[in-house]
């Protein structure tokens, strides 16, 4: 099992589901922000409901109905927005380091947010966060009930950087691709590319043949000719990758060299006349 996610173009996001203690850090600032925005405006409205209630109107029942709402509504409301916005990092995820995502890895909408924050009255607050504990020390991804209502978990986006794995020119393809004709390939396609030979050894062999297959056959359209038969695809990208950074450094350094000659043309004095300074 690998620590990611495999999208459809082949890249394999680094998106390891966040421990247990920085979920737990997260939902405890999170209830603790949204339980001292309840308290204020509960204090707030004190005054405006002792008014009401000595005047005799509304009745004492349409004003408990009513706190129940405001409460119901910053308990659901106010997460709902907060991760709709944020595609999925509240406060406390913020602090954590922490992001909701797709079960597929993709940001969280509006539909995913709600169904989170309307399962999390029950697990988080009725039951002050026990059952979510429970529940997410069970999966295996850390999911609580509300993930597995809206189809999300939870992800790590800090922490230590995993060195990937270097693009090099396979031998026997390094005549082949120092005479190709190599068109500019799309920017997400090389990235793609690149992102796939540098996870590639954390996938399972199916899906790593799979994906080199697919990448394969993506780029071979925009190389003439087409690299020697019974070429492995993941030779084939390392040839292509690097050949392509490899004609990138040579014309950088070209356009260099040319700045500096115009830069000295520019600096030269005119009609021949000797530079004091030489």
């Amino acid at each position: 099992m690998h620590d990611g996610i495999v999208i459809g173009e082949g890249v394999l996001l680094d998106a390891r589901p966040a421990g247990f203690i920085s979920r737990t850090l997260a939902v405890l600032l999170d209830l603790i922000t949204l339980g001292a925005l309840v308290i204020t405006l509960l204090l707030l409205a004190i005054p405006w409901l002792t008014e009401q209630l000595l005047r005799g109107e509304p009745g004492f029942d349409a004003l408990l109905i009513t706190n129940l709402a405001v409460t119901i509504a910053v308990m659901v409301g106010v997460p709902t927005a907060v991760e709709t916005l944020t595609r999925g990092r509240s406060l406390g995820k913020l602090a954590a380091g922490i992001r909701v995502v797709r079960d597929d890895g993709g940001p969280i909408r509006f539909r995913h947010a709600f169904v989170r924050a309307l399962v999390g009255i029950f697990e988080l607050w009725l039951t002050l966060g026990f059952l979510a504990v429970i529940t997410s020390l069970i999966n295996r991804r850390g999911k609580r009930l509300g993930d597995l209502a809206a189809g999300t978990y939870v992800v790590r986006v800090r922490g230590g950087h995993t060195p990937s794995a270097p693009v090099v020119m396979p031998l026997e393809l390094a005549a082949w691709a120092d005479t190709t004709d190599m068109r500019r390939l799309p920017d997400g396609l090389a990235l793609a590319a690149r992102q796939f030979l540098g996870r590639a050894h954390k996938l399972a062999p199916q899906s790593r043949h799979r994906l080199a297959d697919d990448l394969a056959g993506r780029i071979e359209p925009y190389v003439a000719p087409g690299p020697p038969v019974g070429t492995h695809p993941e030779a084939f990208l390392h040839a292509v990758l690097a050949e392509r950074r490899l004609r990138e450094e040579d014309a950088a350094r070209l356009r260099q060299s040319r700045a500096d000659q115009h830069a000295s043309l520019l600096h030269r004095l005119p009609y021949a006349v000797p530079d004091l300074r030489d």
